[in-house]
């Protein structure tokens, strides 16, 4: 939609990522065969014709895994960060791809350890390169040039949201000319710093007088019968048309809009866990969880040992949680309270100065170390390192009914440790808080926030005045 306007910008990018290749792929030769770097060669020098040669299959590879990862879509408002990841997956996919490829051709002529020389080369002159094309077009856009004039029609709560995240990216290189309204009285007057030039009857008109390229259609869900007539009066006209549907009240998590057969569909609450962040979770969960195990392993049989010898009853204790998409598991603690504690009582939540807690209960609690044994959790699947703590079936139906918003907690795996729990919304503390954090991690869940939770677990997130 946007990016009509950005071919000279997607060219530049093709042209210096087909140079990087080119340039990687060279380098990673001379690098290996003609070099005292890294381990010699094992068989004689190839002719470099033949890696000349080889540029046209690696081009086709990663002109195909570009397509499929989407590295020249737009990424409007998005960081830096986003596009590394996306170079990442291109160039991690390609060489896998290429090394398949040489399998087949039994010739020495391609070695290993070129390929790994290239994967490091290319994927970092390839973020390098786009971000001096990103430097470089900002530059531009920021003395005028490559400018779009845009217009929005509407001129409410919707119109002054898109006007202030077009606002807030200069890098797009678009100029508000002002907001059209239907009512009349608000011609001329100003909204936040942009004018209402005119009424949606004025739209020829106001296209015309402002050289307008890009129009933004924003009304509420109350005014969309005007939709209708707006576009009537757009029929003559060659601008570029885009509809900001009014549903930003309704969308709670990630948005996003798919196909269905040439029909848009529009998700409103859509987990950030899709595709390739599945998998990049589960790997670092899987290696995180494994190296704690056994890092860990003498403390927790020492643990043991002493709940063994503190109280009768088995050392772990085994209690079913609502995880993923309401499946429910069995989660894993160290036993910090006696056998049947909640005969008398039910289902309730620990407290301060509870009597159900065994006298290594209160320590274990307090520490977070009765947590440790979902270590197991999260390498079976069941959990994941960072994310929503877990709650029992019996509160997760008495929660939803309560908390609006609380069941999209359950969009994510269940974590050991989360955002909520490291900024000290844990154990009896507000549940409202403790959902706004939640929902804020997995709207921006990133790897980058899994590490930074995990570092500060360790700092602040073990020992809680409110764990009872």
């Amino acid at each position: 939609m946007l990016n009509k306007h950005g071919q000279l910008f997607l060219a530049v990018v093709i042209f210096f990522d087909t140079i990087v290749i080119s340039f990687s792929w060279l380098a990673a030769f001379y690098i290996h065969f003609k070099t005292s770097l890294g381990p010699s060669p094992r068989y004689a020098t190839p002719e470099i014709e033949i890696y000349l040669l080889a540029l046209i299959p690696v081009w086709i590879v990663f002109i195909f895994s570009t397509r499929i990862y989407g590295l020249y879509k737009p990424l409007r408002g998005k960081p830096i960060s986003t596009e590394l990841f996306k170079i990442i997956r291109v160039t991690s996919f390609s060489v896998i791809v290429l090394a398949a490829l040489t399998f087949f051709y039994r010739e020495e002529s391609f070695s290993r350890f070129v390929a790994v020389y290239f994967y490091a080369i290319v994927t970092t002159l390839m973020f390098t390169s786009h971000l001096l094309v990103r430097l470089m077009l900002a530059k531009a856009r920021a003395l005028g040039f490559n400018i779009r004039h845009v217009l929005i029609v509407g001129s409410e709560e919707l119109a002054q949201s898109v006007a202030e995240k077009i606002s807030l990216h200069s890098e797009y290189g678009f100029k508000i000319v002002g907001f059209l309204t239907d009512h009349l009285e608000k011609v001329n007057n100003s909204i936040n710093g942009i004018q209402v030039v005119g009424t949606f009857n004025d739209i020829s008109g106001v296209i015309q007088k402002y050289s307008i390229d890009q129009l933004f259609i924003a009304l509420p869900l109350n005014s969309y019968d005007q939709m209708e007539e707006v576009l009537d009066l757009l029929r003559e006209e060659i601008v570029n048309v885009n509809v900001v549907p009014d549903l930003l009240k309704f969308m709670d998590l990630q948005a996003g809009v798919e196909e269905l057969d040439g029909l848009p569909i529009v998700s409103l609450a859509e987990s950030p866990l899709q595709g390739w962040n599945i998998l990049s979770k589960r790997v670092s969960d899987i290696i995180f969880s494994s190296l704690f195990i056994i890092v860990s392993s003498p403390f927790l049989l020492l643990i043991a040992i002493i709940i063994r010898l503190d109280s009768t009853g088995p050392v772990i204790f085994r209690q079913e949680r609502v995880g993923l998409d309401g499946n429910v598991f069995e989660m894993f603690k160290f036993r910090s309270m006696h056998v049947n504690a909640e005969k008398v009582t039910g289902p309730v939540w620990a407290s301060k100065g509870d009597s159900r807690r065994t006298r290594l209960g209160t320590f274990l609690r307090k520490t977070s170390v009765d947590e440790l044994p979902q270590l197991f959790n999260v390498l079976m699947g069941d959990m994941s390192l960072v994310g929503p703590r877990p709650e029992r079936k019996v509160f997760v139906e008495e929660f939803k009914k309560s908390i609006p918003k609380y069941m999209l907690r359950l969009k994510m795996k269940a974590g050991l440790t989360g955002w909520a729990q490291i900024n000290g919304w844990r154990g009896n503390t507000s549940l409202d808080k403790r959902i706004e954090f939640d929902l804020y991690y997995i709207k921006n869940w990133s790897l980058f926030l899994d590490f930074k939770i995990i570092l500060l677990t360790f700092w602040k997130g073990l020992i809680n005045p409110h764990a009872y």
